[in-house]
């Protein structure tokens, strides 16, 4: 799992995820809205499907590349038992932060 948290640790492989969330892209259209060199743009990909983070569809001379959401699935349980820990934690403080005011105090 840590080639997908590698992966994504690039600002530039996030934007590039942002958009094929909405819909697969060409290498050429994602180096366009993302003002990248085809090379650039291609480094990005490849770094992206090594990690299982992006398919290749290849469509005669085209290469459709398109989100494959199984290793963010994988990553987002593992993250669950972290956010259980944190929103705990904050709700414990609030209720700390409740007793400490007045009924003066109160929003």
């Amino acid at each position: 799992m840590s080639l997908p948290f590698t992966a994504l640790a690039d600002p530039t492989r996030r934007r590039i995820l942002d958009l094929l969330r909405r819909r697969p892209h060409l290498a050429g259209e994602i180096g366009e809205a993302l003002g990248l060199s085809q090379p650039g743009a291609s480094k990005h990909l490849r770094v992206l499907r090594e990690a299982g983070l992006v398919r290749v569809r290849r469509e005669a001379q085209r290469r459709w590349y398109e989100l494959d959401p199984a290793p963010l699935a994988e990553m987002d349980a593992w993250l669950a038992p972290y956010r259980r820990m944190w929103r705990e934690s904050l709700d414990a403080l609030e209720r700390h932060l409740d007793e400490g005011r007045g009924p003066e105090e109160e929003p």
